[in-house]
């Protein structure tokens, strides 16, 4: 008989929190850099409410739900929020101009070496500023992070960046046309055309997938691995069916004012010019928990306030960014759960 596996050593003995705590005291440092990052732009920290009632509406997040008990026993569903970006645009609407939280989030049916089912969250906002702003800002916050620890490159892996090395831009259609030799703006809303397009590549597209998942797979597979070596990279001009609250780019509608910031291979922010159309976003939110609710068989009530506030909301632009996989590539750590203070109970 095979003799069981011992059990791994928990992250709160001596020996394993000393060989972690280097990577820990740089993420110490490193919030504090970040911090003072947004205070010299003028930005102003806040701390939207974790209990929601409604985490958002995104096919692919999934939250965490629980009962909040009144006094008298009267129950409501409320829960954990994938992201505080509803509550930080009502305060947008509310006459904030630039604000920042930095706080944890919770992602249900998350787990592995780049995620955990909690992790911290820097997400900030523009008010009337331009997309290329807060591109800047993503590109100067990974700098301050690799001065505050001090790191000459930020690596993960077999991999390295110079963070100070100018970063590239390129637009989904190029990268890939690029790496996987697919001409995207030709198979737009074609899904045969793109699965036939993925295969030549070398990504096998499932009878059940849709056009969306296709162009995930290609992502995952044959653009992704080429991001952020170097140097940094903005993956730039998402097609619009991949940008759930993003805007229309104004001088080509079939792609978005998305973007997402690699280093290393990994994705660590992603970034909007904000959508401010109610009509609009109501239509997307209900596509995405129709297809939400075929697929795994839940939905997610739609955040009325929230599209009542988009009617005063100011044009905007922000940035998610995830702290945890930026400490990650400035301390070289490999895993997410070598830079949080104390792992979620049971992370793989």
């Amino acid at each position: 008989m095979a003799e069981a596996e011992p059990a791994p050593t928990p992250w709160w003995d001596r020996g394993r929190h000393a060989d972690r705590r280097p990577h820990l005291a740089a993420r110490s440092r490193i919030a504090t850099a970040a911090r003072q990052f947004f205070a010299e732009r003028g930005f102003v920290e806040v701390d939207p409410a974790a209990l929601v009632a409604s985490p958002g509406n995104e096919t692919h997040l999934h939250a965490f739900r629980t009962d909040a008990v009144a006094i008298g026993g009267e129950r409501q569903t409320l829960c954990l929020h994938t992201s505080p970006e509803l509550a930080c645009k009502k305060l947008l609407a509310a006459g904030e101009r630039r604000i920042f939280s930095f706080g944890h989030v919770f992602r249900n049916r998350e787990r592995g070496p780049l995620h955990s089912p909690e992790f911290t969250m820097i997400e900030w906002y523009r008010a009337e500023d331009p997309y290329d702003s807060v591109i800047a800002d993503c590109i100067g916050l990974v700098q301050a992070a690799a001065r505050a620890s001090p790191a000459i490159a930020l690596r993960h892996l077999d991999r390295k960046l110079d963070p100070f090395a100018p970063a590239e831009r390129i637009t989904v259609a190029a990268a890939f046309q690029r790496h996987a030799g697919i001409d995207l703006l030709a198979c737009l809303n074609d899904r045969a055309a793109l699965a036939l397009a993925a295969m030549r590549a070398g990504v096998r597209a499932a009878d059940e997938d849709t056009w969306s998942d296709i162009f995930s797979k290609v992502l995952v597979a044959k653009i992704e691995p080429q991001l952020g070596n170097g140097k940094l990279s903005v993956l730039d001009e998402y097609p619009i069916g991949e940008a759930a609250l993003a805007r229309p780019k104004p001088s080509d509608p079939r792609a978005a004012e998305r973007f997402e910031l690699y280093g290393c291979g990994v994705e660590l922010a992603n970034g909007f010019g904000e959508l401010t159309d109610a009509a609009e976003q109501r239509r997307r939110f209900q596509a995405a928990m129709d297809e939400k609710e075929k697929r795994y068989g839940e939905r997610y009530p739609i955040d009325e306030d929230f599209l009542a506030a988009l009617a005063e909301m100011p044009p905007a632009s922000g940035v998610a960014l995830g702290f945890d996989r930026l400490v990650m590539l400035a301390t070289g750590a490999a895993r997410i759960d070598d830079v949080l203070w104390t792992p979620v109970p049971g992370h793989a």
